[in-house]
């Protein structure tokens, strides 16, 4: 109390305290009525935006809309953003990558003489801001704001307990379906005659699987199947076969058949057959591990470049 009576006497003597004390608070002012403006990305030009649209409708077999399209525009603009901090920040004067591109690029372009040395023709690129429309060096830099964003705001590793509530949660997706392991003898629709007496010729002539393949007719897909699933042999034999075999309810060490399919016949011999049982933890935790992780990483992504986007104005 003492100290704060001294100073209110002494502020009265002292003009040069009073301009100090004007300064900073018209300095204040200044920065609250009139802020510094932010640097400004995009807009998107009108032929972009229709690439990216089309871009999205290829792998999609649709064009974007509502909250779609402005996630599509947003995801766009934040690219542009990073690679502009970048600069910004002359990463691409430190990263060897751009480097090599810049000067590959000017030996391509024909821009470089007998006696220039890399350094030069880097700096000349630099001078022509080949950089700012390099596919290659748009898309590293990205990569590297990327890693430095993640350094400063890391994702949290996958925990056992998330690990365990992933797995609760998804374990039918990780249930291991039915399997059959076999070998089988083709018949193509001309050679259908023959089926009638082909579970007693076998019989007759003494011969096991691999001896009785020499009665198949060629098969581009092959004669022996391994731990394959109804929708795998699905993609090879069509849908008619597996809807076939299943129907016959194989068991091991014994032929079946003969299966029809789009192909033909198929008489088989079933090896082993593997019943459907849920997955264990131990067998899917890599993948688990890797799909938290993951995710951990695009959030903290996510929230690191919604800080960055803080900086700077977005127009669509």
């Amino acid at each position: 109390m003492h100290e704060t009576l001294t100073l209110l006497r002494v502020i009265p003597r002292r003009p040069w305290l009073h301009f100090l004390l004007l300064g900073a608070l018209l300095f204040w002012l200044q920065s609250q009525l009139f802020p510094t403006p932010k640097p400004v990305v995009g807009p998107l030009g009108q032929a972009r935006i229709e690439g990216l649209l089309g871009q999205w409708q290829a792998a999609t077999g649709r064009r974007p809309e509502g909250a779609q399209l402005e996630r599509i525009l947003r995801a766009e603009l934040e690219r542009d953003m990073l690679f502009q901090h970048a600069v910004s920040m002359d990463l691409h004067r430190q990263d060897p990558v751009v480097f090599q591109r810049l000067v590959l690029n000017m030996q391509f372009l024909g821009l470089a003489g007998e006696e220039d040395t890399d350094a030069e023709l880097f700096e000349r690129a630099l001078e022509l801001r080949l950089h700012l429309g390099d596919e290659v060096v748009r898309r590293r830099l990205l990569q590297v704001m990327e890693q430095l964003l993640l350094a400063s705001n890391p994702p949290q590793p996958a925990s056992a307990a998330a690990i365990a509530d992933a797995f609760a949660q998804r374990a039918e997706e990780f249930r291991q379906p039915l399997r059959y392991t076999f070998l089988q003898l083709f018949f193509d629709r001309n050679r259908e005659a023959e089926l009638a007496d082909l579970p007693a010729r076998i019989e007759r002539e003494n011969l096991d699987p691999e001896a009785a393949l020499n009665l198949s007719s060629p098969f581009m897909h092959g004669y022996t199947f391994r731990e394959q699933t109804p929708d795998q042999l699905a993609r090879i034999f069509g849908a008619v076969f597996v809807s076939n075999l299943l129907a016959a309810e194989p068991s091991p060490n014994r032929w079946h058949g003969p299966l029809r399919s789009a192909f033909g016949w198929h008489y088989v011999w079933v090896k082993d057959v593997t019943p459907a049982r849920p997955a264990e933890l131990e067998e899917v935790r890599p993948i688990l591990r890797r799909d938290l992780e993951l995710e951990a990483r695009n959030r903290a992504l996510a929230s690191a470049i919604a800080g960055l986007a803080e900086r700077y104005e977005l127009q669509p």
